[in-house]
């Protein structure tokens, strides 16, 4: 089968290589050419203008977006519209706002194009052990696609499906990044506590280990923690920002439109916006507030 690819970043260049490896047939365009000409070297067919791509793929085509959510994903598409035909499908596969890929879908269903939204977890690792792939798409659109899907995810038979109608994957993909959110604020909340307790001199690093056998807290995140503290147990070489990418925010945003609590991905989005503030205002007047009703001493600025 042969797929357009439009986005050659880490990710987008390794789903090429996979799809290529499993013998689908890939033309590939990103605004980098170095980028184009070393995917053409693991086997892709170069494209260096969306004209140039559209061209060197048969009707009815099927491309796939690895851009950045919002104002690049709808230039790309607009772009797309008048090169394409009667049958075409565009497939965003980046991290968009799920309303916004159900408007895109009613947009080019009046042209006769089909849309997809592939919800994609696996980041850089997906190369070797699969992509995990939430698919919002019309059942033949799906069905058409699926050799592509079963390629990028871990086996044919494991790690993708279609969750819903165009829009439902990137939906399911909000919901997945919110939970990891939740997830990865409790192993940090966890291992900072460990640390804590000094006259104990445990070995976080050890610890990480131990729990990745057996444990009912074992997971992929925590084997990421435990290669991370292997390789700098006190992470002195990393500053405390993390930053968001946008889900978070949409599921908490969307647990508010449905009565829905979600308190736990709530708070760690919260964490994540604290981590960015050196000495926050908040956390300065609370020092002044115990200063001024009890007379505590407060630590002045450097």
């Amino acid at each position: 089968m042969e797929l357009g690819l439009i986005g050659l970043g880490r990710m987008g260049g390794n789903m090429a290589q996979r799809l290529i490896r499993a013998g689908h047939r890939v033309v590939a365009l990103d605004f980098n050419p170095e980028a184009v000409r070393a995917l053409e070297a693991q086997g892709a067919i170069p494209a260096y203008t969306r004209e140039e791509l559209v061209s060197k793929l048969a009707p009815p085509r099927g491309i796939w977006l690895m851009v950045p959510a919002g104002d690049p994903t709808e230039q790309t598409i607009d772009a797309l519209i008048p090169l394409l035909g009667l049958g075409d499908v565009i497939i965003d596969g980046g991290n968009a706002n799920y309303k916004d890929s159900m408007r895109r879908a009613a947009r080019l269903k009046v042209d006769g194009l089909g849309f997809i939204d592939a919800g994609t977890s696996g980041g850089i690792w997906g190369l070797t052990e699969g992509y995990s792939l939430m698919v919002g798409a019309d059942e033949a659109d799906y069905r058409r696609f699926e050799p592509i899907f079963q390629a990028l995810a871990p086996s044919p038979a494991q790690g993708y499906g279609r969750v819903g109608p165009p829009g439902a994957g990137h939906f399911v993909k909000m919901v997945h990044n919110g939970i990891e959110y939740g997830l990865m604020q409790a192993y940090a909340e966890g291992f900072e506590l460990m640390e804590a307790k000094e006259e104990l001199g445990l070995d976080l690093a050890q610890i990480a280990e131990i729990w990745r056998y057996g444990s009912v807290v074992r997971s992929w995140l925590l084997d990421l923690a435990a290669a991370a503290l292997r390789d700098d147990p006190s992470l002195e070489r990393l500053q405390a920002y993390v930053d968001d990418s946008g889900e978070g925010r949409w599921t908490v945003a969307e647990g508010v439109e449905l009565a829905v609590p979600t308190p736990v991905i709530a708070l760690a989005l919260q964490a994540r916006f604290r981590s960015r503030q050196d000495s926050p205002l908040g956390a300065r007047l609370l020092a002044a507030l115990r200063n001024q009703f009890g007379g505590h001493a407060v630590r002045p600025a450097e």
